[in-house]
Order: structure tokens, then sequence, then C-alpha cells
């Protein structure tokens, strides 16, 4: 058997761990003259607990400076939930690519959640104690008929975050191991919704809150301001915040709710300090009768609350949400479609941005971005950039690429994104979107290019104006008769109509 000697080198790159949704891929590590890392993705990539019997663990241990796989991969596998070890197992595959087949099983009545799981599998030959199924290679087409080994036990029980740990014990050779493990932790969320009412005096409306993270507690709804709040468990340590790429929460009210009605705009809170707009998407488009909020509260946002809170907060074991429905607003909007970068022919992606038409020229205009599939579908885990471009001068005025040194791209987990602009006068905009793809491997389904033509217009301020105080204009003598006459029955209704019109055309009497 050969034992390589290897220097296990992280590279310099933000510890960031990505608390994802179905997928995510680890910080690289130095092997010979590669990057090797490990990528984790679910299939269905938003498993919500209950809705599924099974679901695929696809883990590709892969060169990230060719983006091609290992082969002959032996691979130690854990799953572990809140600190609970759940799964551990040895798995062998042939092109570094392992797909595993979980099976969620309620109901474990041992003392140890892992004294419950099964696995199903043969030990390859060459890799003592590493399951292999025999088989088809496992490709995202044939997961059904292909060789890939299961996992059957208490997983996707419960939602929340999961971590998966995996270690490299053997690669390019089933015989072939590492003097040093090369150690990798990834994580994925399952969704778990939870079913709450709001009390009126006529009805109880149910809400659904769809944790991704961690149970809900302490649903209460405020009538003083028709807002939602409820709390869970959360780590405000710095260290542990710094390794959390994001929260996610979904708050979803019936839009027969008038306070959650169609149009409406949302504020978001966590432990009482305002979220930014792109931390809080409201997504009326996927149900017709239903209100989707999202709460992605990115690592950045989780930093400026701590530092907005002070150290206080950092013993603090909860986060405390707050969803708060502000006034109706009538939006201005354009859409259009993308074409593919080679022969400019149509895709399946279709665009909408809309903005509050009270902001205009002068002002911080947030601009949302919507992607939308043929079938009106909202498209997950899009990655693109945005370019905003004056008409006229055909100057750039703003491009937005993202800020992840390791993937190209702005990240609208949930089809949906807001991006705020500074909009210097009144005119027309050209809005240009190049779509990269989505997922972790940039699927080009939807990938493309396109643009759209907006007007803006002047900003409508919303405070409040104190009127100006003017000095009570002269009336008319013949306007005071012809109201009194008509008062005693002298004069008919038209007479008297057709003084009061003088009056406002001649800015006497004025009507709001």
């Amino acid at each position: 058997m050969t034992i390589i000697a290897i220097s296990v080198l992280p590279l310099l790159l933000p510890d960031a761990f990505g608390h994802g949704l179905g997928g995510d891929q680890a910080e690289p590590i130095s092997f010979g003259n590669m990057e090797v890392t490990v990528r984790t993705q679910l299939s269905p990539s938003d498993i919500t607990v209950g809705e599924i019997d099974s679901a695929n663990m696809q883990i590709r241990f892969f060169d990230i400076l060719t983006d091609e796989n290992l082969d002959k991969v032996t691979y130690r596998v854990e799953l572990w939930q809140s600190g609970e070890l759940l799964a551990r197992n040895l798995f062998y595959d042939n092109d570094g690519r392992l797909d595993v087949k979980l099976k969620p099983k309620a109901g474990c009545d041992e003392i140890y959640l892992k004294d419950c799981t099964t696995y199903g599998g043969s030990e390859h030959a060459s890799a003592p104690g590493a399951l292999f199924v025999q088989g088809a290679e496992c490709t995202d087409d044939n997961l059904d008929i292909c060789g890939r080994p299961s996992i059957t036990g208490p997983i996707f029980v419960k939602g929340g975050l999961y971590k998966i740990v995996i270690d490299i014990e053997a690669a390019t050779s089933p015989r072939t191991v590492l003097a040093e493990r090369l150690s990798y932790d990834t994580f994925v969320s399952v969704a778990q919704e939870q079913d709450f009412f709001i009390k009126t005096a006529n009805a109880e409306v149910p809400v659904i809150v769809k944790t991704y993270y961690d149970d809900v507690d302490n649903f209460k709804f405020d009538q003083s301001d028709n807002s939602i709040a409820f709390d869970m468990p959360f780590d405000w340590s710095p260290d542990y915040v710094n390794l959390v790429q994001v929260v996610h929460e979904e708050v979803r009210v019936p839009k027969t709710f008038a306070p959650y009605a169609e149009g409406k705009q949302f504020k978001g809170y966590v432990n009482g300090v305002e979220i930014d707009q792109r931390a809080l998407l409201n997504d009326p488009y996927s149900y017709d009768d239903t209100n989707i909020v999202h709460f992605l509260i990115t690592n950045n946002e989780l930093l400026k609350i701590n530092e907005t809170l002070g150290s206080d907060n950092f013993d603090n074991k909860k986060m405390d949400l707050k969803l708060v429905p502000q006034s109706e607003v009538s939006k201005s909007s354009t859409e259009f479609y993308l074409v593919d970068t080679t022969n400019y022919e149509q895709v399946p992606t279709n665009v909408n941005i809309s903005w509050d038409g009270n902001h205009g020229a002068g002002s911080d205009v947030p601009f949302e971005i919507a992607f939308f599939d043929e079938n009106r579908n909202l498209i997950n885990d899009i990655r693109y950039t945005i370019s905003f471009i004056d008409n006229e001068s055909n100057q750039e005025l703003a491009r937005f690429s993202g800020d992840d040194p390791q993937n190209l791209g702005i990240l609208a987990t949930e089809g949906i994104d807001v991006q705020k602009l500074f909009i210097p006068s009144q005119g027309q905009y050209r809005i240009d979107i190049l779509v990269y793809g989505t997922g972790l491997d940039y699927n080009p389904k939807f990938a493309g290019i396109g643009s759209g033509l907006i007007e803006i217009g002047p900003t409508i301020s919303k405070t409040t104006i104190t009127p100006e105080v003017q000095t009570p204009a002269e009336i008319p003598s013949w306007i005071k008769n012809n109201a009194g006459w008509w008062a005693d029955g002298v004069i008919d209704d038209d007479s008297f109509v057709q003084g009061i019109q003088f009056l406002i055309k001649e800015g006497i009497l004025r009507v709001q």
C-alpha cells in the first residue's frame, strides 16, 4: 500500500462556511500542485421535513484550478445536527463523484441517534470497510438506476442546519492512503414548516413560518402595527457569527389578510436592528393567494447587527425576528428575456425589474430584480451581474457583480434580489443583465444576456409638507350675492355652480 506525504495548507481566504441551503462548497486545501475541495449538493435542493421519502446527497472531490475530479476516492462521511452524530461510514467511488441515497426514518428509540442508522452497499474489494454499489456511474439524469449506496436513519426528520463532515482518506487509487486526511466541513439546510394563527375580531388567519435554521418560538402578532414576531435559538458569539453565511426564514401570510395584501412592502428587524432591503425579500409571485416574505440574513448583516448592539449581544442565545408591513406602493416595471451569448437565441429566462415610483432622480432607488422561467416560476440559486447605464451618454453608472472571490456573480437564492442605485437626474436608463447560471456548478440552462430600458422621473416626497400660509383672497361681491340668492332660492343651481367654477379657475378656491 502506497502512502503519500502531503502538505495540508489552507488557502488564505476568508473563514466563511456556507451555512447554505441545498449545497455547499468547502474551502480548498493545497494537495501537491492542486487546490482540492469537496462540494456537497442535495437533490431536491429545497427539502421540507415530511415531504420526501428519499433524497440524493452528491459529494464531489475536485481540483478548483482545473475543475477536474480526482478519481478512486475513499470518503469518510459524517452527518451531524445540533451537535449530535446521525451517521458515519466509509464510501468508495471511482470517478470522484459520490452519490448516496438518503432515506429519512423517524421514531428512533436509541440513546444515540446514530445507533438507529443503517447502510446499504457492499464493501469494496480494494478499499476495506468502504461501501460501494456496482452499476452505472451516477449522473444528474440516472439517479434512479445508477449504482449508489444508501443511508437510512433519523436524517432530515427535523428541520434546521445539518453539518456534513467529509474526510478524504485515499485518492487516485483505492490503495493509496493519505499521510494526513483532507478534512472538510460543509453545511446544508432542511426546512421545517410551523403553523401559527393570527386572531382577529372576525377570524383566525393561518400563518406558516418555514424555518431553515432551527425551531421558532414565541410567535406574536401586534395589532398596533400589524407586525409578526418570533424567535429561535442562535449563537451571537463573534467566533460563530464569522462562520455563518446566511440564516433563512420564510413567513407566509394569505393575501386576503389586508395588512399583508398584494402590493404591500415590508420592513424587517433582527434583535431590534432594521435589516437591509436585500435581506428581506417579498415574493408575491409563487402563489396566487399567499405572500412569502424571506428573511435572508447574510453574514454581513449578522456582523452589522453585532456591531450595532455591541458586546452585550455576544452572549445572547436567541435571534428575535420582526416583520412590519408598510403602506402599499404603486410600482413601475420593465420586463425582457435573455438570449445566449453564442447564437443570441432566446433562453427560458425572463427578467422583471420593478421600483417604487415615488423614488426618482436625486435619490437612491431600490430596484427589485426577479428571474422567471418559461412557466413564470421563480428561478432559484441564480448567479448574475447587473449594470446600470445612462442611455443618453452610454456611460455606465454602476455595476454589481457580487463579492465572493470564489464564485462569479451575485447569488439570488430565491430568484429575487434588490440592488440600490443613486439616480443623478431624470431620464432614460438601460439595465444590462448577465446570468452566469444556477447553483454551485453554474448550470447553463438559464444563462444569457439581456437589456431593458427604464424611465426615471422626479422623486415624490413622502414627508408631510406644511401648507404655505397665504393671505385670504378677496371674494368678489357678486359671488357673495349669488351665494345668498342661491340659499334663498332666488337663483337656480346652474347659476350658482358657474360661480363656483369661476372661483376654482381663478385660484381663489382650491379643490384637493
